[in-house]
């Protein structure tokens, strides 16, 4: 009896053992995990990994921007270690999680803002919520009808693609289910739709706020020539000062309408690589990047002020 009790405990030291090593084949310090992002916050996600490599030589991040339910599609079938998106999951991808016994906790990490952009031939720079619902429920059909507008041609819709985060935040914001009559152009991607909008006058484009945010890259500054963008306000009769861009300190104090946030999305069951990339992003050195990139983070660092009283 007691050397079967002892074969059956060292057949379960093994399989424990065998689990245990397949699950260490990274960690916060070293390995190579695969992970996804909606394509519209890709230069924030960039300068995360970046960051954090240069901080753990050993790691390395394999990043797949992609529409944002194809990112959480990969999550959810175990091709991607976790997800950054803008938006938590359904009840349906939630259970999908809870049949495979993985905890479903999303990390909010930031708020990112969408940005309506037009080219500097178009004059007028700003527009009012209403106006906004009124283009996308099929009421405002050019660009005439907008106040204060000077252009005379018929609104253009510009998104990087079908399915991006983007057109499903606009679709959610307005309670939309379909786009049927509207002058829609996907472009491909968030850089794709600002070059699109700086030659085409009578286009209206929505992208990432962190594609024109962050002016210490040269890419950055050089995507922002030629472009406006626009100021949004949710009041019906707004004065001037009741407008906002999607700048930092409109999202830090909640003025800009079309705020939203960013998550990360993970199905990491052990002190892995994708666990360490959390941490890094919710401590000081990632909020700080999130800052650099025009975001607010959801953990702003804290910058402390020591005043000394010389005698």
């Amino acid at each position: 009896m007691n050397r079967v009790l002892i074969a059956f405990l060292s057949v379960v030291v093994c399989i424990i053992t065998t689990y245990s090593c397949k699950q260490a084949n990274d960690s916060a310090f070293h390995g190579t995990v695969t992970i996804t992002s909606d394509e519209s916050l890709q230069p924030m996600v960039e300068q995360l990994c970046q960051g954090y490599v240069g901080t753990h030589a050993d790691t390395k991040f394999n990043v797949n921007y992609l529409p944002e339910h194809l990112a959480i599609a990969k999550v959810l079938e175990d091709s991607s270690r976790l997800a950054f998106v803008t938006r938590e999951l359904t009840t349906s991808e939630q259970n999908v999680f809870k049949t495979r016994g993985i905890r479903y906790s999303p990390q909010f990490i930031a708020i990112d803002g969408l940005a309506l952009l037009t080219s500097r031939a178009n004059e007028d720079s700003l527009i009012t919520l209403k106006e906004v619902e009124g283009i996308f429920k099929g009421q405002i059909k050019n660009w005439s009808q907008l106040e204060g507008s000077q252009q005379t041609k018929d609104i253009v819709l510009v998104f990087d693609n079908a399915n991006s985060s983007n057109l499903n935040f606009v679709m959610n914001k307005f309670g939309l289910t379909d786009l049927k009559g509207l002058q829609i152009f996907s472009a491909g991607s968030n850089k794709k739709v600002i070059d699109y909008v700086r030659q085409n006058p009578n286009a209206l484009g929505f992208i990432g706020v962190n594609w024109i945010s962050d002016g210490e890259v040269p890419l950055t500054a050089e995507l922002s020539k030629g472009l406006r963008v626009l100021a949004v306000s949710d009041k019906e009769k707004p004065t001037r000062q009741d407008y906002y861009q999607p700048f930092q300190q409109n999202l830090r104090f909640g003025n800009y309408p079309l705020a939203r946030k960013v998550y990360i999305i993970s199905r990491e069951m052990h002190a892995g690589l994708g666990s360490g990339l959390l941490n890094y992003i919710m401590r000081d050195v990632g909020s700080l990047i999130i800052e650099k990139c025009g975001l607010w983070p959801a953990k702003p660092f804290n910058r402390e002020v020591i005043l000394k009283k010389e005698i």
